[in-house]
């Protein structure tokens, strides 16, 4: 296992992430996971000696379970709590009132103080929103989120499901009101769906912000189970959640190319697609769950995947996105100044 900074930080972090979205298994997250305490256990335990130390999970997942289950696992098996990176998020929706969701100062501070109880810990890591809040003032969001790091309950904050000017407009903000500044962005990145590359990526590059991978393997059509002519189980993720969208057909054409790739290294197609995305220079860690322990071994070997050069070229080739204005100007008219 390999760390990686966080962003602008002096924080190192694994190249894989444990994912939790799989603990639990109440209400709308029925679908992605149910697992009981000692699977969970099994999991983070297997986790933790491959030399993954980041955790990530949020308050919504299995309405506050995931939490309450991951918070468990790290005292059912003794770990050190302060060797790991907890994360957690905040955004959705806790209840029925009408401030029990979004990113207010009320909902941030009060669901800070939840989601310390359900892991039983101290402190948080990494705070992230969970997205977007049209309503409430971005400054209202960072002032809130800033107290948090102040008090000592929060050690850095990062953000998820962002647009590129999202991002900018509080990176900003924080830089010029001296107050926390979001440290990293958890986004959807895939080989088959590179949409981050247009606007987000340059961002992140050029802000030293750091990038958490969710869904790497495209809700699990990039497990190997799928293909042009291969439906997938009839237990899968994707026959009663099929998310995230993806473009099937280029998916297809994607996974044409990496079966041959993976047959010869004697790797899966899962673990190609996760090794991807970890020789790509604008990626700190990727989140992998799993509902099963030889789902997680084998996304576990991704990380001893070498791709050639020429290996690279073809996966990039296949899956690489259409250009589109002013993606395709920018590029032009930069030739004469580039080194």
């Amino acid at each position: 296992m390999k760390y990686k900074i966080l962003g602008n930080t002096g924080l190192k972090v694994s190249e894989l992430c444990l994912g939790t979205m799989t603990f639990g298994g109440k209400g709308y997250w029925t679908a992605i996971g149910q697992l009981a305490q000692e699977p969970v256990d099994e999991l983070v335990k297997r986790s933790v000696d491959a030399g993954i130390n980041f955790i990530d999970t949020a308050n919504v997942y299995s309405e506050g379970l995931s939490e309450e289950m991951t918070g468990r696992a790290i005292k059912n098996l003794g770990l050190n709590r302060d060797d790991l990176v907890i994360a957690t998020k905040v955004r959705g929706k806790m209840g029925e009132g009408p401030n029990n969701s979004g990113l207010t100062r009320k909902h941030i501070v009060q669901q800070a103080e939840e989601s310390l109880k359900r892991l039983n810990i101290e402190y948080i890591d990494l705070y992230q929103i969970h997205g977007y809040d049209p309503l409430t003032p971005l400054e209202e969001t960072l002032w809130a989120l800033d107290d948090l790091v102040k008090s000592g309950k929060v050690r850095y904050i990062g953000c998820s499901n962002l647009a590129a000017w999202q991002l900018m407009k509080a990176l900003s903000y924080s830089t010029y009101n001296k107050v926390a500044k979001f440290v990293s962005l958890q986004a959807y990145y895939t080989i088959a769906g590179r949409d981050l590359e247009r606007e987000l990526r340059p961002l992140l590059q050029d802000q030293k912000v750091g990038l958490m991978v969710w869904s790497p393997l495209a809700g699990g059509l990039l497990s190997g189970k799928y293909g042009r002519n291969m439906q997938g189980p009839e237990d899968s993720r994707r026959i009663s959640f099929d998310f995230p969208p993806v473009n099937k057909e280029k998916a297809f054409d994607i996974i044409d190319v990496m079966q041959p790739i993976a047959q010869e290294k004697g790797i899966s197609v899962a673990q190609l697609a996760l090794a991807w995305l970890l020789h790509q220079p604008a990626v700190t860690s990727v989140i992998i769950g799993a509902k099963k322990p030889e789902q997680l071994e084998d996304n576990l070997k991704a990380v001893d995947v070498q791709l050639n050069a020429e290996e690279l070229e073809k996966l990039n080739d296949v899956s690489k996105l259409q250009p589109e204005y002013p993606g395709w100007m920018l590029e032009r008219q930069g030739q004469d100044r580039k080194a």
